[in-house]
């Protein structure tokens, strides 16, 4: 059966790659929204009361810590290599940004929600990957962008964790607060 499942898969990833390599662009899609869908998946699951691997303080500042990281690296690629997209509407393809958020969403529901059953992360990564085979069945991306952008969100996640807690000592020397204006972030030194 798996096997079964993971032929069509190929077999599906590999006919979009042929199809849309040479369709005019397409415009934005679904893509654009279920990018969120991981991470808001974490802060809702964890607002629910599900039992996440952080609390509240730590999951704020290591997914802020990690965001940052997610963005700098896939700007900074996107902006500095200018590669053009298939579709030729611009020269911002590698890697995709889309991919890299979706892929930061899922690194962030499995690091704190793995222990509580694997079918959540292995979601986050299934909606993630629809984002990125989406982008190239668009013609927005080559397959390379996508795997690229795929990378940079895990390991953003991983760099992310382990920054913000040095930072912070996990949680001992910050505090993180939400009020009208907006979250504010204190260290005591």
């Amino acid at each position: 059966m798996i096997r079964k499942i993971l032929t069509f898969a190929v077999a599906v990833a590999f006919s979009a790659d042929v199809m849309a390599q040479h369709e005019p662009y397409h415009g934005d899609g679904i893509d654009d929204y279920l990018r969120f869908v991981p991470i808001a998946s974490a802060y809702v699951l964890k607002a629910s009361g599900v039992d996440s691997r952080s609390p509240w303080k730590r999951l704020l500042v290591n997914t802020a810590v990690s965001f940052a990281v997610d963005a700098a690296v896939t700007y900074g690629l996107k902006y500095s290599i200018k590669t053009t997209r298939p579709d030729g509407t611009d020269r911002h393809s590698f890697p995709s940004g889309h991919t890299s958020f979706a892929f930061f969403g899922a690194a962030v529901l499995d690091k704190e929600f793995r222990h509580v059953s694997p079918w959540i992360c292995v979601g986050g990564y299934a909606v993630a990957a629809f984002v990125g085979v989406d982008r190239v069945c668009r013609n927005r991306h080559h397959w390379g962008d996508v795997a690229a952008g795929a990378a940079i969100g895990w390991l953003s996640v991983q760099a992310g964790y382990w920054l913000g807690d040095k930072i912070t000592g996990w949680g001992k020397n910050v505090d993180v607060a939400v009020c009208p204006l907006g979250v504010s972030v204190a260290w005591r030194l």
